[in-house]
């Protein structure tokens, strides 16, 4: 009698468990130029190489995270677990891959390159069999990445454990991958660590720009929630969600990187990002002599905006700082500073978006368009 209760107690505890709800977080990001905004990672670890994790966990985990798209890159010349789990460079695809697609979350089979520099590590995506790069020479290697359809974009070039100073440095063998037409972006962020130099590279090269987790472990060891919102993410501005229209938009630069509250990425895309979340009630601005008007900015996207003044309008005050919090409305006031005014006019309120990077050191900048019409306060 003790041991049939000891079964039903036993699972009874199994099957609350098996039960317990799975929650996705939904990534509230517009869509733009008539394009769908996926959210992507594109370097991440299993056990399949020095990982921590199963391939099924890293899907549920990336399901879990509200990413569409992600690229297995298990480390083709590094092995540590290799004595416990066979060196098979399509498993952990091959283990996720139905698990994936039963989530509606897109699996890339892809793997890390992994020499010293130069030309460093190199992530090869898209590709078809990863047991095929088990070959000496690294140019060989390439050749057969795009031998197999697949592309390739440069990891971390500024890592302290090829570049002790952590500035990323350009080598004469990227230029040969550049060359070959196959290396069509670069890891402007790899985990928390942004290089000034490679984004430069992206824009001077005309690369794609890349932000990725590199994830180890279980992601929220090593991105803790109450200090980051989430992982570097890489938006993919794609027509859907399968594979051809993700390489298509990756080879054609349509990327943005969203990290630590910055998105960084060309002009074109974080200007329609920006458009496309935000809106204002009014768009004229009536007043009598020294008056205070209110307007509000709605953020329709979990994108947090962080804007600074920088036009000069005489006589009337605009808000010098604003910082527009995701999914909020936010309450603003104009001031007019005198009473003896009589203005009929439009104009461009312009602001700095310090969040937003669209080369090192240069940020986007947006305006609002008014038309103001002020009347003299009579006496």
């Amino acid at each position: 009698m003790k041991l049939k209760k000891l079964l039903f107690f036993n699972l009874l505890i199994i099957s609350t468990l098996i039960a317990q709800p799975q929650f996705r977080n939904k990534i509230n990001i517009p869509n733009i130029l008539g394009y769908k905004t996926l959210k992507c990672d594109f370097h991440m670890h299993t056990v399949f190489s020095d990982g921590d994790v199963w391939p099924t966990y890293r899907v549920e985990e990336a399901w879990r995270d509200g990413l569409d798209a992600i690229a297995f890159t298990d480390h083709l010349e590094y092995q540590p677990h290799k004595d416990y789990i066979p060196s098979n460079f399509n498993a952990a695809y091959n283990i996720a891959k139905n698990f994936a697609d039963e989530l509606g979350l897109t699996l890339i089979k892809g793997a890390e390159i992994t020499r010293k520099m130069p030309p460093g590590h190199l992530n090869a995506i898209f590709i078809k069999d990863g047991n095929e790069l088990i070959k000496d020479d690294w140019k060989a290697v390439v050749e057969e990445v795009k031998k197999q359809g697949g592309i390739i974009f440069w990891n971390h070039p500024s890592w302290i454990s090829q570049q002790p100073d952590g500035i990323a440095k350009w080598y004469k063998e990227h230029d040969w991958l550049l060359q070959t037409g196959i290396l069509f972006g670069l890891e402007v962020y790899n985990a928390n660590v942004y290089s000034k130099e490679t984004h430069q590279w992206c824009i001077d090269k005309k690369l794609a720009v890349l932000g990725n987790s590199d994830v180890h472990g279980p992601l929220y060891f090593e991105w803790a929630a109450e200090n980051v919102a989430h992982r570097p993410i890489t938006l993919v501005f794609a027509k859907d969600s399968r594979e051809e229209s993700i390489k298509e938009a990756l080879l054609n630069r349509r990327t943005v990187i969203w990290y630590n509250h910055q998105l960084i990425g060309s002009e074109k895309f974080l200007k329609a990002l920006f458009d496309s979340s935000i809106s204002i009630n009014k768009k004229s601005i009536n007043a009598i002599g020294r008056e205070t008007k209110n307007f509000q900015i709605t953020n329709n996207s979990d994108v947090e905006f962080d804007l600074k003044l920088i036009t000069d309008i005489p006589n009337i005050q605009f808000p010098k700082e604003i910082k527009i919090l995701p999914n909020k409305i936010l309450n603003l006031q104009i001031r007019t500073t005198k009473d003896d005014l009589k203005i009929k006019d439009k104009i461009e309120v312009k602001y700095l978006v310090k969040n937003m990077l669209t080369e090192p050191d240069k940020n986007l900048i947006i305006s609002f368009p008014f038309e103001i019409e002020i009347e003299p306060k009579l006496r």
